[in-house]
């Protein structure tokens, strides 16, 4: 494997050295692309052709879909993106008469694509580091809680500030390394967004959460959206006016795919990794807080399919749920596994111990950094001490939607009076809108008799608390006998009592909150307000914590780096990342060879005729007729559904291009192997292997079964 060594920096910060592998870990921020010599590492490109801040580049194809990523694959704002991105947009236009979720959308003319609510695009202007002006908020006499504060504050001072001048961006500030370097990304932000073409659920959901984070894989998890904007360019809500979006870059796409150790990179949003984290961190995550979550969603799946079986309807209500609930429960148990296989937490406490050492060799540095790791330490005792509290009052806020809605109209009425910077982020004017439509979209799946169980057991569960611990105020309202026949005797009050899942009504109330919730009587308002305190007292803990992690954590990187001689790629944080590697299977366990391609013929070999295994009948044909057509791969007689390689991705990443050496569009990446759920944590060139749908099944799939050969043509794959 051969090694490269150079001089790169982070936004113009620090001069950092890395330490590049081919293949390595490593989410590159798109800061640092110019400091790549790419041809080095394999790719037929150079820095400028992937992100050219003086001219148009392969980022400007790159698009956030909130939550996940996709492309522009056509000069006409035709998007590429994940299946599993798109499906709760798919569910909200569903009915047992039009069962979209099962039998897919295609909008055979512009006139016919239709809002992918809730869909947003953000596509990268430009950056600058801010960590001066970020930083010179605090200094080394505020508290924890001050200077969490102080940072917060003047991080929306300059998101705020920036789209003031800049109509139509949206600026989010990122930081890149914990409490010591900041960046100001700034973003187009396209607001009309539109369903395209979404396979049947038999292709794009094939395998359901049994194959979810498994290899094979036979998932054509894929689906195209289109942006629009007004007529004159400018970003607008939908109009029936409006226009496609004109991209400066659209990728080309390589209808012939890739072979076995071909090299191929990624542009996408990664969400979070925790890699410079600490052992008590990881520690927490591992025995506390991963297996309740965990335990929870699994319970809430099981309770929410059971409703679903007698009645379509109410299976499509929580089927977006039941997808994103699943999809986190498996992904954690993986993590969890991983960390024990890989003894992370003890190889993590015997660097930190190898690192003390080091700092206790020197005066000086014992004094500036001595106490370091044990106040983090502490930290994490502390938050250990109340997790059980913590994680259930998390859990309210999500586990009832008529509750959720109250807690928001709660707070609405509180934050929006007041000045629109000291406002809490969801209620400041730049946001309020889409905490608005969350409301109104999250009633729409209101199904009483799950609901009813699901908050039922959440209130069960805090009156087991520790009397130290307990919810004095929940206790209070709901009184102290919680035997199942006086839990239901309230619960029964409370949803025949409430107005709060009728969307037009809290629409209304949402208009002006501050005036029309205070003096409204709704038993869910009762609820949220006597919950009210202890999210207060929580919030303001986490941020006297995030404050106190905040300052450790910059002295934790400075003498690491000092220790090590070298600086760290900075942990994912939903900015734009580039990541490399190969076409490549792996070997998961001993006499075990994975081939990184699967095909057609394996989607025949796993169909059952039920689901998740139930491919579409004319898919099925297609295969036994050999009806490949010109996307056959030759080397495998077959067509190629997934695709294998071992890059450093992680969530956000679903939807991502991959590209080859030329910048071609090759696959859309959807998933990790479950050896690669600990990639949050740490990436390993034996396990980390990422999933991707062929591009060569997106175009037969999208023209054989979807019979939607003009958007072959807009993408320029002509006959």
């Amino acid at each position: 494997m051969k090694m490269i060594h150079m001089v790169t920096n982070l936004a113009g910060a620090t001069l950092l050295v890395f330490t590049l592998t081919y293949a390595d870990e490593g989410m590159y921020p798109v800061t640092d692309l110019q400091k790549l010599d790419l041809r080095t590492l394999g790719i037929q490109m150079d820095a400028a052709d992937l992100y050219n801040p003086a001219g148009t580049s392969l980022i400007d194809a790159i698009v956030n879909t909130g939550g996940c990523t996709g492309c522009f694959v056509s000069p006409e704002g035709l998007i590429l993106t994940n299946h599993h991105c798109v499906f709760g947009s798919v569910q909200a236009i569903s009915t047992p008469e039009h069962d979209y979720v099962t039998d897919g959308f295609l909008a055979r003319e512009r006139s016919e694509e239709v809002p992918a609510r809730g869909a947003t695009v953000r596509i990268i202007d430009s950056y600058r580091d801010v960590s001066g002006e970020v930083l010179s908020a605090v200094n080394d006499t505020l508290s924890p809680i001050a200077r969490s504060g102080a940072i917060s504050a003047r991080i929306r001072s300059i998101t705020v500030e920036t789209e003031r001048q800049r109509a139509g961006t949206r600026a989010d500030v990122a930081e890149m390394v914990a409490g010591k370097t900041y960046v100001l990304f700034i973003y187009t932000f396209l607001r009309d967004i539109r369903l395209v073409y979404v396979p049947p659920r038999g292709i794009g959901d094939f395998g359901g959460d049994t194959d979810n984070w498994v290899w094979p894989r036979h998932t054509g998890d894929f689906s195209f959206l289109r942006a629009y904007v007004a007529p004159d360019g400018s970003p607008a809500d939908y109009s029936p006016r409006n226009i496609p979006y004109t991209p400066k870059r659209h990728l080309t796409i390589q209808p012939a795919g890739v072979e076995q150790e071909d090299v191929v990179f990624v542009l996408g949003y990664p969400g979070r990794t925790y890699r410079h984290r600490t052992s008590d961190f990881l520690a927490y995550e591992q025995e506390i807080r991963m297996p309740f979550v965990a335990d929870l969603y699994a319970w809430e799946i099981a309770v929410m399919q059971e409703a679903g079986l007698a009645e379509r309807w109410v299976a499509l209500k929580h089927g977006a749920k039941i997808e994103s609930l699943a999809n986190t429960e498996k992904n954690y148990r993986g993590k969890i596994q991983g960390m024990h296989r890989l003894h992370l937490v003890d190889k993590k406490r015997t660097e930190e111990q190898d690192l003390q050492r080091f700092i206790q060799r020197d005066p000086q540095r014992s004094g500036r950094y001595g106490s370091v790791l044990s106040t983090i330490a502490d930290i994490y005792r502390g938050m250990t001490r109340v997790a059980d509290r913590e994680l259930i009052l998390d859990a309210f806020r999500s586990i009832s939607i008529p509750l959720s809605v109250a807690l928001t109209l709660n707070d609405a009425a509180h934050e929006r009076p007041k000045p629109d910077m000291e406002r809490l982020t969801d209620y400041m004017d730049r946001n309020f809108g889409r905490t608005k439509d969350g409301a109104g979209r999250s009633l729409s799946n209101f199904h009483r008799p799950t609901d009813r169980i699901l908050l039922r057991e959440l209130i069960q569960k805090a009156a087991r608390l520790p009397a130290e611990r307990r919810l004095r105020d929940l206790e209070i309202l709901v009184g102290a006998d919680t035997s199942d026949a006086a839990l239901d005797r309230y619960l029964n009050g409370v949803y025949d009592s409430t107005h709060l899942t009728d969307s037009t009504f809290v629409m209304g109330l949402l208009v002006n909150p501050e005036q029309s919730v205070p003096e409204l009587k709704d038993s869910f308002l009762d609820l949220a307000r006597a919950l009210a305190p202890a999210f207060d007292s929580l919030r303001e803990m986490r941020q006297e914590r995030d404050g106190r992690l905040s300052r450790e954590t910059a002295l934790l990187m400075d003498v690491k780096q000092e220790f090590l001689k070298s600086n760290f790629i900075p942990d994912a944080n939903g900015t734009l990342r580039f990541t490399y590697g190969r076409v490549r299977g792996y070997s998961p366990a001993d006499a075990t060879w994975y081939a990184p391609f699967t095909t057609l013929k394996g989607v025949a070999e796993k169909h059952t005729g039920r689901e998740p295994f139930n491919a579409p009948r004319e898919l099925l044909e297609l295969q036994k007729k050999k009806a490949y057509g010109r996307f056959a791969d030759r080397r495998l007689n077959d067509i190629p559904v997934g695709l294998l390689y071992n890059l450093d991705t992680t969530g956000g990443n679903s939807g991502s291009p991959v590209m080859n050496a030329r910048g071609e569009l090759v696959g859309v990446n959807f998933d990790r192997v479950y050896e690669a759920t600990i990639n949050d944590y740490a990436w390993s060139e034996q396990y980390s292997r990422s999933i991707a749908v062929d591009i060569r099944y997106v175009l037969w799939v999208t023209e054989y079964i979807g019979g939607a050969t003009y958007l072959l043509n807009e993408m320029g794959i002509n006959n």
